[in-house]
């Protein structure tokens, strides 16, 4: 598991004071799970569950897990979620969820779908509360990871681009 979250590109990495990890099942079960434990942790960690860090990052694990779970989804396999906090420099907090399928990136547009169409905003959402988000592949296997940072107050975060990783890659 890796113990440092990089505030900006090219910055020195902060160190993680605080970490929850978990494998859930690739389920609407298993999403709903894991976004209830991520707002049960914060608030443990001093992010009381009504307080915006805690209500931001719940939002933000709920669409990245669902979409692990319909898009990520390979028979027999879990997801994976990790939340951290970092600790000195600025104070970060960031999901990672990670599921087995490569070849399903998700389109990082930022435009919204058209017309009625009932899918296809949860990333854009994701894209407006988070300060930072991307998708890197999956360092120990096949798949990827989506993650996402939320800066919270005092901190300026340097803005970066969406980035991902070619699909064919």
């Amino acid at each position: 598991m890796n113990n440092e979250t990089s505030p900006a590109p090219g910055a020195a990495p902060c160190p993680v004071s605080r970490e929850f990890a978990m494998r859930f099942t690739s389920s609407t079960r298993g999403a709903r799970l894991a976004r209830r434990l991520v707002s049960h942790r914060l608030d443990a960690w001093g992010h009381p569950y009504s307080g915006d860090a805690n209500e931001t990052l719940s939002l933000i694990t709920s669409e990245l897990t669902a979409n692990a779970v319909r898009h990520g989804h390979v028979a027999g396999r879990d997801f994976h979620l990790r939340l951290a906090e970092t600790a000195g420099g600025p104070h970060i907090l960031r999901v990672d969820v990670t599921d087995t399928r490569s070849e399903r990136v998700p389109l990082l547009s930022t435009e919204e779908p058209p017309g009625d169409e009932e899918s296809g905003r949860g990333l854009l959402i994701v894209a407006q509360l988070a300060t930072r988000w991307a998708v890197t592949p999956r360092v120990d296997g096949p798949g990827k990871t989506v993650w996402a940072e939320l800066w919270l107050p005092g901190e300026a975060p340097a803005p970066s681009p969406i980035s991902h990783f070619p699909a064919n890659a």
